[in-house]
């Protein structure tokens, strides 16, 4: 059996049958390593341009698109449940493969996910991980190239294969790792997530809270709401970036302003010329008016209107943190976010993930018991101890 670090590039998978066949092949082994190459800077959706794939026998770098292809036998062998479906930082692979087969790949395993739980740190790249594990060093050169341009040079399609064949063996060291620790337990709670097809649905509704703008006022947040949903939903009907709708800056100015008519709209700074005169500045208008007649009590608040703890309380709770997760071997990023400590610390009796299952075990309970003040911090040779108060 050839190694997978040797395993010669192979040409682009172009048919529909010929993708079922090698669908078939990898089929018959415990897992299959996969990425994807796509482009997204003028649309909305983004655009899948290559999929790669490799067993311990062969590399299968499809092409979606080549003309009458159909990606039908790739989406069946995603959602094998006898097959492993091995990804690094999947979740934008896992978006497009959502967004165009409705399918979530299971059983699925994220080598970053899993890199966290071994003490790799937070967001570890696939080329630190390769060269650590699989003693490979990545070519990086043509990360940024133009994949949906045809054809694709020998140096594009040898990066694209590296990107599955090294992470075959980060697969097996990692897997190890994390049996040897008992620790898939704690990889199975991400796995969840990551194959939670609500992740990857964008409800217009909630899209304010990507919006980066300074809104304090209820009702600007009101307006705002009713803003980003309308931007959204814009974006989604014809495919293309938020931002070549209205861009954040514009739609916190109208929050701000909250014009009534065609003539204060554009008196905005942020709205182009002739904007005001366009259907959209008239959906823009009503869409203010409804952030206007909005129930106060149904506008959802900020963070720092529901109260947040003591500063004081937030800054050893991190320190916490940080000693736990320095002991545990174990990145603190996946165990509890600055939004988790935040919330810990303003209400320690609400129902949170962080007190719960093995992120509970390992930092929620005796994040409690410092709440509390049944524990306090200490040093002990230059490490940071709970100690029990007497």
């Amino acid at each position: 059996m050839p190694n997978s670090t040797t395993l010669p590039v192979p040409p682009l998978t172009t048919t529909t049958q010929a993708l079922a066949s090698a669908c078939e092949r990898l089929a018959t082994h415990d897992f299959v390593t996969v990425d994807t190459e796509f482009l997204r800077e003028t649309t909305y959706y983004p655009k899948l341009c290559l999929i790669q794939m490799a067993s311990s026998e062969e590399i299968v770098l499809v092409d979606p698109l080549a003309e009458g292809i159909d990606l039908a036998p790739f989406f069946a062998l995603m959602a094998d449940e006898k097959v492993v479906k091995v990804f690094h930082a999947a979740r934008q692979d896992l978006e497009i493969i959502w967004t165009q087969g409705r399918i979530i790949p299971t059983p699925l395993f994220d080598s970053q996910v899993a890199a966290m739980v071994c003490g790799f740190g937070e967001q570890v790249s696939y080329e630190s991980l390769a060269s650590s594990l699989a003693g490979a060093k990545i070519d990086k050169s043509s990360r940024f190239t133009d994949w949906a341009r045809r054809p694709l040079t020998e140096a594009q399609l040898t990066y694209a294969a590296a990107d599955v064949t090294h992470l075959r063996i980060v697969y097996e060291k990692l897997h190890a790792r994390i049996e040897k620790n008992d620790r898939m337990a704690w990889v199975a709670d991400e796995m969840a997530i990551l194959t939670n097809p609500r992740t990857y649905e964008v409800e217009p509704e909630e899209a304010w809270m990507r919006v980066k703008a300074r809104i304090r006022k209820p009702v600007e947040r009101a307006i705002l709401i009713e803003l980003a949903a309308w931007r959204e939903r814009e974006a989604q009907s014809r495919d293309v970036p938020r931002g070549r709708i209205l861009k954040d800056d514009g739609l916190a100015e109208i929050a701000i302003a909250q014009p009534k008519s065609n003539e204060d709209l554009s008196r905005l700074r942020a709205i182009p010329n002739g904007f005001e005169r366009s259907r959209a500045g008239a959906e823009i208008l009503e869409a203010v008016a409804r952030g206007k007649a909005r129930d106060p009590a149904t506008i959802p608040a900020i963070e720092s209107e529901r109260g947040g703890g003591s500063g004081a309380l937030v800054q050893l709770l991190k320190v916490l943190l940080q000693a736990v997760c320095e002991r545990n071997h174990v990145a603190p990023k996946l165990v509890a976010t600055a939004d988790d400590i935040d919330r810990l610390a303003s209400k320690p009796d609400e129902d949170m993930p962080v007190l719960k299952g093995w992120r509970g075990e390992v930092f929620g309970q005796v994040a409690l018991q410092l709440i509390r003040g049944e524990v306090m911090l200490g040093l002990e040779k230059g490490r940071v101890i709970t100690v029990p108060r007497g």
